[in-house]
Formats: C-alpha cells, structure tokens, sequence
C-alpha cells in the first residue's frame, strides 16, 4: 500500500553533496504524493524545496545553531509528534538513522533510510558495529547510493540494501558552469587543481596540501590549488598554508551553492577523502571534463572511475602516493584525456530520470 503521508528526515541540513540529493528527491517525489512534510532544524534551505512541501521546524533560534547532536534531539521530538498524529505515513531518513529507526519502530510506522556514507566509523568500533547491525535491522528498507557500499554492508553487518545511484542532473551543471564568477586562478600558464567539500577530517585536504607543498617546494612546479569549503578543519589548513609560506600557492575560498563555475576553471580534480559514500562532485566534475584524482577510499570513487580506468585512484592517506599521481598526469596528459574520455562515455549509470524514478518505485511498492 502506498503511503498517505511522507516525512523526510534530516535534522541538519548543511549544503553539500548528501543535501544536493535531498533537494533533488525530495522535490521529484512532491510531484507525485500530495503531502510530504520534512523536519529539520531550521528553515534556512526552505527556498530550495518545492512549494508543496511541508516545513516543520522548532520555534526557537535555539536549536538552529550548536551542533548536531541538539538537532537531532530537537527533530527527534518533531518526529516522534507527528507519527503520534498521523497514520499510514512512511519515514523516509537522510540523515541521524538511528534516531529515526528507533522511533519509526516504536511508533509502528514503515521507515526507508539512506545511507550516505562508507560504515568506516561504525564498522571499527564493537559497541557501534552491533547497535548499527541491530537497529537497521528493524528498517523496512534501506538505500545506498553505489554497489560497493552494498556489498560492504552486507559483508560486515549482513544487512540487505538497495543500490540507487545518485541522480545526476548533467544540464544544470552545464548551465550553472556558464554563470559569470571572478576567476580563482592568477597564472593562466599554472597547472590549476581544485577540491569542493567539506574541511573535516573525512576529506583529509591535509594529503592534498602536503602533495602540493612538495610539488611546489622540491619540484618547481608551477601550480594553484583551490580549496573550495567550510569546516573545523580550515584553521589548521591555513595553518599549514602560512607556515609552508604557501599563500600564493594554495587558497581557501568558502563554499557556495554553485561550485559548478569554479570548477569550470580547473585542469584537475582531486578527492582526498578517508572514505564517502558515492562522491557526487566526481561525477560533477566528469561531467564538466576535467580529469580526476581520487583516493580509493571507501566506497564510490572505485565505482565511478571503473577501477582506475576512467581516472587515477591514489592510496588513502598518501601524500606520496597523491603527488605521484599528479605527475603522472603531467607526465601523460594524452592517456589522461583517453581516460577521461572513458569517464564521461559512463556517466549514464547516473542518469537523473532513470535514478529518480527508482527511488519512485521503492516508495509504491511499499507494503
């Protein structure tokens, strides 16, 4: 049976890629189910969801800012509200799963949750590896965004999932890409890098920099990179910047909502993360032909770049490893374009209609 009612959970809503699919799913499904209510902490991203689509917010400023763990309370609450109100309504959760498959269970209601990163964390730690394999246990279902993550999750908690790419809207990047921005880069003859996320330590930008600084320092080599985010990261970053005396090779520019005309000014891409879920700015950045570099963390960036054939995979946590893969592209840019080549022929495993409609038909055959 289909459900009346969908609420879309995600407590904190901070403008990245696991956000840009939320807008993208969220809004396809408000054209085909009359009532959707999404809670979250604050209504600051409201102008990026369709009108239909209901709101529900905590009144005070209070739980707005701080960090997640008072979001997620905050919502936690809202959620637990709404189902005592209203039947037949099914629990579909971005984000604080747990939270939200708890009280999905307890309140009898069916609930789908999206994984979006790599069980790194959960998977290391006994206590967490068996409160994760319990409680997503008591999901209706669960979806994960690349084949690798569903094998993971099967191997290490045998738990079953459904593999949904995530849906890549090629022509608004395009467009996007053409919007007219300063320019980031001041040499046109430099080799220009570019990283878009978040400044944490999943990214792990600290390998970027370091590959840089030899790159730069032992090297010569004549290059700009630009960190394009915002995080708890970033002072140390710049830290690292000032005392390599840096500044002229490496800047830090704050994230917005349109990466896509900054990215459009690079030769190269780089993801340096310690682990992800499936990295849309990949996919994003193949779709805007520049060559990528990516660590093979897990899970995605194997996927996307075909095992190392749509663009160079470097080791997790290997400055060395890294700068030696930013050679190599130097060093053999004809091979590079072949490969890229490669990855942009490929992007029709993420296609934005087939994907969408996907996440559809989960939702109808709800029993």
């Amino acid at each position: 049976m289909t459900p009346k009612k969908i609420i879309i959970f995600i407590p904190s809503i901070e403008g990245y890629g696991v956000e840009k699919n939320l807008y993208i799913i969220t809004n396809f499904l408000a054209k085909h189910f009359s009532k959707i209510v999404l809670i979250t902490s604050s209504r600051r991203y409201k102008d990026k969801f369709n009108n239909r689509i209901s709101l529900l917010t905590p009144k005070s400023y209070f739980w707005r800012k701080g960090g997640r763990l008072r979001k997620y309370f905050i919502c936690s609450l809202l959620l637990i509200n709404y189902l005592l109100n209203n039947k037949n309504t099914l629990v579909f959760s971005f984000q604080a799963n747990l939270y939200s498959t708890l009280i999905s269970k307890l309140m009898c209601s069916k609930i789908t949750i999206r994984l979006n990163s790599a069980p790194v964390g959960w998977s290391k730690n006994l206590l967490k590896k068996y409160i994760f394999k319990i409680l997503f246990s008591f999901a209706d279902r669960i979806i994960v965004n690349s084949l690798e993550f569903k094998k993971e999750i099967k191997n290490k908690f045998n738990i079953n999932s459904t593999c949904i790419y995530n849906p890549l809207n090629k022509k608004e990047i395009f467009i996007k890409s053409k919007i007219k921005t300063k320019k980031i880069y001041s040499n046109k003859k430099s080799l220009k890098i570019i990283n878009v996320g978040r400044l944490v330590e999943q990214k792990n930008q600290i390998i970027l920099l370091k590959a840089v600084k030899y790159l730069a320092v032992e090297k010569k080599i004549n290059l700009e990179l630009i960190l394009v985010g915002d995080g708890d990261m970033r002072p140390s970053l710049l830290k690292f910047i000032t005392s390599n005396k840096l500044q002229n090779t490496i800047k830090i520019k704050k994230f917005n909502s349109n990466p896509f005309n900054l990215i459009a000014q690079a030769d190269l891409f780089v993801l340096s993360s310690k682990f992800e879920g499936l990295p849309n700015v990949l996919l994003e950045a193949i779709a805007l032909k520049k060559f990528v570099i990516s660590t093979n963390c897990s899970t995605g960036p194997k996927e996307i770049l075909m095992g190392g054939k749509a663009g160079l995979l470097c080791k997790t946590n290997n400055h060395i490893d890294l700068k030696n893969k930013i050679l190599f592209y130097l060093k053999n840019k004809t091979k590079c374009k072949k490969m890229l080549l490669i990855a942009q022929k490929n992007l029709d495993r993420f296609d934005y209609n087939k994907n969408l409609n996907s996440y559809l038909k989960v939702i109808n055959n709800f029993k």
